[in-house]
């Protein structure tokens, strides 16, 4: 969300790009780590959600996908920020590429089950092409970007 918000209000067209292409990227991402989940939760009894702490998750959502953080709090907007200066809006978009990297290095720390090491390897690893492009967007040369506030068509009204 961080990044297709971003996206209206950055001057350079050519970054915008890349943050539809990431913004959009990330939402498939999502979905990997929603099927993980829901895959890894969909077949456990009562008796197991109560033993892993999963009793307060369930109670409010069953086995629903909800995304919360892994101490508890809920996904909210406020996660993400979009001020609408470029060099402010891609140093925290490449900061939130390393948490998410680093999230990720966690995770390989505690899980020993192939089906979930490989696609979040593939995850981390994309994470740290995003920091990669991020990084090459804040280095572009602005001057190739002409008329990049044309982002989207002028509405009508």
């Amino acid at each position: 969300m961080r990044y297709l918000s971003q996206r209206y209000s950055m001057p350079f067209r050519e970054v915008a790009g890349v943050l539809t292409d990431i913004g959009t990227e990330e939402l498939a991402h999502f979905e990997m780590i929603a099927a993980i989940v829901h895959q890894l939760t969909r077949n456990l009894t009562i008796e197991q959600i109560q033993e892993q702490g999963f009793g307060p998750y369930f109670v409010d959502h069953t086995l629903g996908i909800y995304p919360v953080a892994a101490s508890g709090p809920a996904w909210t907007a406020t996660y993400f920020q979009s001020k609408g200066d470029a060099i402010t809006d891609l140093s925290e978009d490449m900061a939130a590429e390393q948490k998410a990297r680093t999230t990720y290095d966690n995770i390989l720390r505690l899980v020993d089950d192939p089906d979930v090491r490989d696609p979040i390897k593939f995850l981390r690893e994309r994470e740290i092409v995003h920091f990669q492009r991020f990084g090459e967007a804040k280095r572009a040369d602005p001057s190739k970007n002409a008329g990049a506030r044309d982002i989207l068509p002028p509405r009508r009204l």
